[in-house]
């Protein structure tokens, strides 16, 4: 089965560019003003011509208005937005139908039951995120590198499209990838020298880690 990898949070060329290297499918960008990956779409929209027809532009918002959805799909006309905030199943049919675009909704998990939040977005989100919940104080909905029980994903419908995330890295993938299967993996800030910093080497470390994980489970 391909994997889908989508390295989150780019702001600079150089991380966009190891991310390309490695083979990243899907390059995100974090419209939020209080994340130390905050990026203006006029920004974003010069990053992301490097990925044109190599990988998918994710524009990602938390609970963002109109008028700034507005100016983030006119200025970097996204391949996807990915829903990170309180967004209702409505609201997600809603912007699917006024700009065109697929939508990946993503949720927090920390239990099982907290796989019961899906059903409402069934055959409204085109894909989900599966992120951690964020930490008592946080500020932000992820990019926390904090993990959560990977395991609880095994009762997952297989129908369900996905993308793993929280507190993935080089070191930790392989036992991600063994335990939950999924078919998409997000990392952020488990590719980052310090919050908001990716550093192209680790990048390149991560995706190193991915191949041996997978060619050990085609062994």
């Amino acid at each position: 089965m391909a994997l889908d990898i989508k390295i989150c949070g780019l702001k600079t060329d150089h991380a966009m560019a190891a991310a390309l290297a490695g083979g990243a499918t899907h390059v995100g960008f974090i419209f939020f003003a209080k994340s130390p990956r905050y990026v203006e779409p006029a920004h974003a929209c010069r990053l992301r011509e490097a990925a044109r027809g190599k990988a998918l532009a994710v524009a990602v918002t938390v609970d963002a208005s109109d008028a700034f959805l507005d100016q983030i799909v006119t200025a970097m006309q996204p391949d996807m937005l990915q829903l990170h905030g309180s967004e209702t199943p409505e609201q997600v049919a809603e912007l699917k139908v006024r700009y065109g675009l697929p939508v990946m909704k993503a949720l927090p998990l920390s239990e099982a039951a907290d796989l019961d939040r899906i059903e409402p977005f069934i055959g409204v989100a085109d894909r989900f995120l599966f992120d951690a919940k964020p930490p008592k104080g946080s500020v932000l909905p992820g990019g926390n590198g904090v993990a959560f029980d990977w395991r609880i994903l095994a009762g997952l419908d297989a129908g369900v499209d996905y993308m793993l995330s929280g507190g993935l890295n080089a070191a930790n993938i392989g036992d991600a990838l063994r335990l939950a299967n999924p078919p998409g993996i997000d990392i952020s800030s488990g590719v980052e020298s310090a919050p908001g910093v990716k550093d192209p080497a680790l990048i390149e470390q991560f995706f190193r880690a991915v191949r041996a994980a997978r060619d050990d489970r085609a062994a």
